[in-house]
């Protein structure tokens, strides 16, 4: 009876002991990875650098230009929106981004008379196959002068883009869902 006691616990303590070490190895690499935030203080520092740098030099003037400003005048007007979690209202005004850009999948809505950039992110992100379906093939059937509702997730700029670019949470046309944020599950 011991014996067979003992072949019955054995396998038991093993994964028990395995569970154990790699239970102890995740949380130190958890705590390894995890670095303590920035002090407030620390973060003035490194903007201070980071504008004394030449990339930041080149960021300010571009910031200060009158296509900077207006650029700039748009990502704050559209920030409001998303703040409050307000839809709006965009009429499809080109479905291909500027030449030269690199934002994956996206295309142009004009919202209150100005061209912002929809931007989604990359078609086939890593990992998915072509058998996979497609979260945008609805966003596909769009033509230029559609109207869209667009419930905003986020907005920014930079000198590469002549127009603000908006992200989205959701877009409905014709009060039918054609596309909602998914956010990515382990990501970074």
């Amino acid at each position: 009876m011991k014996k067979y006691l003992i072949f019955l616990l054995l396998p038991l303590v093993l994964l028990s002991a395995f569970l154990m070490t790699r239970n102890a190895f995740n949380k130190k690499n958890a705590e390894g990875s995890n670095s303590k935030p920035l002090s407030i203080a620390e973060k003035k520092e490194a903007k201070k650098n980071w504008e004394a740098s030449p990339d930041g030099v080149k960021f300010k003037a571009w910031l200060g230009s009158e296509v900077g400003k207006k650029i700039h005048t748009n990502a704050l007007k559209i920030q409001k929106t998303i703040d409050t979690k307000t839809s709006v209202v965009g009429i499809v005004s080109s479905l291909e981004l500027p030449k030269g850009s690199r934002l994956g999948y996206g295309f142009m809505v004009k919202i209150d008379n100005e061209e912002y950039i929809l931007a989604f992110g990359p078609k086939n992100p890593k990992g998915l196959d072509k058998k996979q379906t497609n979260e945008f093939e609805q966003l596909e059937n769009l033509k230029v002068n559609d109207k869209i509702i667009i419930n905003g997730r986020g907005v920014s700029f930079a000198p590469k883009y002549a127009y603000a670019i908006l992200s989205s949470s959701a877009i409905e046309k014709d009060q039918k869902v054609l596309y909602k944020y998914v956010p990515a599950i382990g990501g970074c």
